[in-house]
């Protein structure tokens, strides 16, 4: 197991379902294809949608990538007919916003091509996930529901705590997030630093340990967690029983998790499928606004 950077770079291949459309769109499609196969993509704007951040040639390759990616609604025709003239295609004004927010933030046309794959090109496995002892923060009846399994030595989930707080905070009654305890073997103290969270929680206190365990890092043996209880004024003799009893659904997450296929952290369940987009506030939160936009 091991830490993930926040950007994964791997996507995995399935092709999605291509029904055959007839009329109109399929044959706007096959005029578009036409055209972008034979020169110069089609550059006619998207109305509403702002591209004035990129320069020239990410534009050239906008235009090329809305032309060419598939209907992120598994439609047989291309992202820019979707946009233009599938009104049923809920999905795609987030999917060209996603394209666009990619090459803002200086992906190639290979690595956008990817990401927009992964996003919309296969549907992964449903998993179902126990999170009724896990701690949590946001709404507990929000529409998008969140589980993050996590290591509080783990390097990259100190860096995304502050991006999923970020999240939690701009989209407040929408979302809710259950905090899964994965500590890493390779990390000598997590599985104590888990132990506390958790062991916190039973307390009211676990966003303020959750804290604290971030920023004292790896400083999370036996005698430092229970100083860090002293400190936040916790009654320390129950903090130890619970800190013992807490082993046992510290194994059950771990296990959770494996059964899931978590195999590095932090690793995000988005409403009961693994999160495949880039790990930064903004995507989260466009993955959020489509979720709810086309299950309104």
């Amino acid at each position: 197991m091991l830490c993930a950077p926040l950007l994964v770079s791997a996507a995995c291949e399935k092709k999605p379902n291509k029904p055959n459309d007839t009329g109109a769109v399929a044959a706007l499609d096959q005029a578009v294809n036409g055209s972008a196969t034979e020169g110069a993509a089609d550059a006619t704007p998207l109305p509403g949608i702002d591209i004035s951040k990129l320069d020239a040639e990410k534009t050239k390759t906008f235009y090329k990538l809305v032309g060419s990616l598939k209907s992120p609604c598994g439609k047989a025709h291309s992202l820019r007919v979707s946009f233009t003239s599938d009104t049923a295609c809920k999905r795609a004004p987030f999917a060209v916003r996603y394209v666009s927010a990619l090459l803002e933030d200086e992906a190639s046309e290979t690595q956008a091509r990817e990401e927009y794959a992964k996003k919309y090109e296969k549907t992964p496995p449903t998993v179902t996930l126990d999170t009724s002892k896990a701690p949590r923060a946001g709404t507990d009846t929000a529409p998008v529901k969140l589980a993050e399994f996590f290591d509080y030595e783990c390097p990259h989930c100190a860096v995304f705590k502050v991006a999923m707080d970020q999240v939690i905070a701009n989209r407040p009654g929408v979302v809710g997030v259950s905090f899964m305890m994965f500590p890493l073997s390779s990390h000598r103290d997590s599985k104590s630093a888990a132990q506390a969270a958790l062991a916190a929680h039973r307390q009211g206190k676990f966003k303020e340990m959750h804290e604290k365990l971030f920023a004292e890092t790896p400083r999370h043996a036996r005698e430092a967690v229970v100083g860090y209880a002293k400190e936040l004024g916790l009654d320390v003799g129950r903090f130890e029983r619970d800190y013992d009893e807490a082993a046992a659904q510290v194994a059950t997450d771990l296990k959770q998790g494996e059964d899931a296929g978590v195999e590095a952290t932090p690793t995000v369940y988005f409403n009961n499928r693994k999160y495949e987009g880039p790990m930064y506030p903004k995507y989260l939160e466009m993955w959020i606004d489509e979720e709810i936009a086309v299950n309104r």
